[in-house]
């Protein structure tokens, strides 16, 4: 494969050959291979037909063209570039059309369904039985028994789908990089903690420009919105935020409608009211009227507390300002909310940084992954493996009875080559082989965390912690998985599902037992005061109700714009009509911020992606806080009831209904009284 370096098999990635020029080739040459094994698998003869020679069969087919196709993809998120941009975009619709095609292939279609009708195929059990009936559940949802001219225009869709949202999330990353804030004053910085000044100083050096520089990427612009004094520098700051997907050359507009008009003649082309239906059938939610009603009690539940959250902040304004009661700006919010948590609270967020220095953070995780999960994480020494950037780190792990279960890397900081936000990712799946022997799993986790600065660590806020945290969950759902179907595994299940393994993680920041084990000064090596601490967590919940009506616009906004999508599609006012769908949501303020629809990658930046399943966040939160309870009941680091959610949840993947591991793991169905409780909107 020496030629080919996007096909290698090879489980030590050779990042420095992967270069745009073998995007082509490569890929090219593994469609070859993989449209080869569909076919041949559509031509065998009806009277040999076996569960190994289809369904199987099928399995094998993709996996050389999936694992180029990670790579590919996810170098386009960490060290994009022109020419890997072009080469990318050169080669998604290929790729595109033949995921496409696969279960709109009428021959392929047929022995597969001769396979699952037979006496042969409806014997089988286990995870044979549920990679059949997902395989058909998701064969039929694609459109497999569509007449062949529908078939054929649900292929133009989804090609169409891959280069619409594409282009949506090329124009908010470009949109993103191509502001920045320079300031030369520093008297204009007052109010900016030291390590935001420091990094802005240091990216101001890097780029040769004197003074410090502000960019929208998030280590950059959250310290900014909520801490800087200067309202008309705040002012700016959230003029370009909003900006961003809103304006040419970058502009979105076009592209949600045409997004939301192809989702919609989809679903309709497969039989479904909407689009949100299609996505929900074969979630836990089920359809797009349980979501949205779902979504709508947690607003009734919240709504009193939000507006009494929105007084009090105006009135704590106008009280510190002397001046009448009234709406804040938008670019006020942050600032006051955190100046009223300051004097209600005597708590700072920005206290704690210093406890949280990255490399502590770290391996105070490792250290509750093998207290709860019996894990052991290990580093590779800088060079021995090779990555995307020098920046990125290299891991094994192990389980309890010392197998190499897996290993990752790890990418945390913001690069202008990378895209925003934080994410997990697999590169391979191992997991149990045909002989009987395990292989292990690869995956990555990435960030756009606080930087180091010059002459000390990175030191993180509790949010980032968080974060982290988070996407840990993510992957030890790859990497522990045992599921042999690898379609099937770790992070493969349904999306109102996937997060319950990454938000459980979150919870264990929350708790002093467990911050003990890594929240130490970075100087000192002192833990968290007893006073800070507690006023950490008296502030836990203050303006809890917001946070949450916040995460019930985003979902409510999704799920309206996929329900209505024939009305919305081709409105010219699409941003005021998001907004109406959502203004009981949104904090109301002077002037009214407009909504994120236009850059909303959750939504618009994949085929699919989030869009109509942005519940999932709200819906996954219900399970952790419910599942949590046996850690607070059983022991924080109870290894029984760590290897128990090893067992039930995080090994197991897509083998079963998510509902039935849930109730294995928990004994029922989940309660909501546990994130209400969480979250404050309601009593113990």
């Amino acid at each position: 494969m020496s030629d080919h370096p996007f096909l290698a098999p090879d489980f030590f990635i050779r990042w420095t050959r992967l270069t745009p020029e073998h995007v082509r080739p490569d890929l090219g040459r593994a469609l070859q291979r993989a449209e080869a094994a569909i076919a041949e698998i559509a031509a065998r003869d009806l009277g040999g037909l076996t569960y190994e020679n289809t369904f199987l069969a099928l399995e094998r087919a993709t996996e050389e063209l999936n694992a180029a196709w990670s790579k590919v993809t996810h170098l386009q998120s960490v060290a994009d570039s022109p020419a890997l941009r072009e080469a990318h975009n050169a080669m998604l619709p290929q790729v595109t059309a033949f995921y496409a095609k696969i279960p709109l292939n009428a021959e392929l279609w047929r022995r597969l369904r001769a396979v699952a009708e037979s006496e042969a195929g409806r014997a089988r059990t286990g995870i044979h039985r549920r990679y059949i009936d997902e395989t058909v559940a998701e064969f039929r949802l694609a459109g497999a028994d569509l007449p062949a001219e529908q078939r054929a225009r649900i292929e133009a869709l989804q090609s169409e789908l891959a280069q619409v949202t594409q282009k949506y999330s090329e124009n908010v990353l470009d949109a993103t990089n191509a502001w920045q804030l320079v300031v030369t004053d520093e008297a204009q910085l007052a109010g900016l903690p030291p390590h935001a000044r420091a990094a802005a100083r240091q990216g101001a050096e890097a780029k040769g420009v004197a003074g410090w520089r502000f960019t929208l990427h998030m280590p950059s612009q959250e310290p900014f919105m909520t801490y800087l004094e200067n309202d008309d520098l705040r002012r700016q700051m959230w003029m370009a935020a909003v900006g961003v997907g809103a304006q040419a050359p970058h502009d979105n507009a076009p592209l949600i409608g045409r997004i939301l008009s192809l989702r919609a003649e989809k679903a309709k082309l497969l039989g479904k009211g909407h689009f949100a239906d299609l996505v929900t059938e074969r979630r836990m939610a089920k359809s797009g009227a349980k979501a949205l009603a779902f979504i709508e009690d947690l607003q009734r539940r919240a709504a009193e507390a939000f507006v009494r959250e929105t007084r009090e902040l105006e009135a704590f304004k106008a009280e510190q300002t002397g001046r009448p009661a009234g709406r804040l700006a938008p670019w006020e919010v942050a600032f006051w909310a955190e100046k009223l948590r300051l004097a209600r609270h005597a708590f700072d967020e920005e206290v704690l940084r210093p406890y949280f220095p990255m490399d502590r953070v770290i391996a105070g995780l490792f250290e509750l992954a093998s207290r709860v999960f019996g894990l052991r994480i290990v580093e590779r020494p800088a060079g021995a493996v090779e990555t995307w950037h020098p920046e990125v780190k290299f891991y094994d792990m192990h389980d309890a009875r010392g197998r190499h279960v897996g290993s990752f890397y790890a990418d945390w900081h913001p690069r202008e080559s990378k895209r925003g936000g934080a994410w997990m990712n697999y590169l391979l799946t191992g997991g149990p082989q045909p002989d009987g022997a395990r292989a292990p799993h690869l995956g990555l986790i990435c960030g756009n965390l606080t930087p180091p600065a010059a002459g000390r660590p990175a030191l993180l806020t509790h949010r980032e912690v968080e974060t982290i945290f988070h996407e840990f969950g993510h992957l030890l759902h790859h990497l522990l998985g045992e599921v042999e179907i690898k379609s099937l595994n770790g992070v493969n299940v349904a999306w109102d599902f996937v997060e319950l393994p990454s938000q459980i993680m979150e919870n264990w920041c929350w708790e002093r037992e467990s911050l003990d084990l890594f929240a130490r000064h970075h100087e000192t090596g002192a833990a968290i005061p007893d006073d800070i601490f507690g006023r950490m967590v008296g502030a836990k919940n203050f303006r809890s109700a917001s946070a949450t009506m916040r995460q019930v616009a985003f979902a409510k906004m999704d799920l309206a714009l996929h329900i209505q999508a024939a009305e919305l599609a081709g409105a010219a006012d699409l941003e005021a009509r998001a907004r109406r769908l959502v203004a009981d949501c949104l904090m109301p303020t002077e002037p009214p911020a407009p909504t994120i629809v236009k850059r909303f990658s959750h939504l618009f930046s994949d085929p699919v992606g989030y869009a109509a399943g942005y519940y999932s966040y709200k819906w996954a939160e219900v399970l952790d806080a419910d599942a949590f309870t046996r850690f607070r009941r059983e022991g924080l680091f109870s290894a029984k009831v760590g290897s128990e959610f090893v067992r039930c949840i995080l090994s197991r993947g897509n083998s079963a209904d998510p509902m039935e591991l849930y109730r294995e793991f928990m004994g029922r169905e989940p309660d909501l009284s546990a994130l209400l409780v969480r979250a404050g909107l309601t009593a113990a």
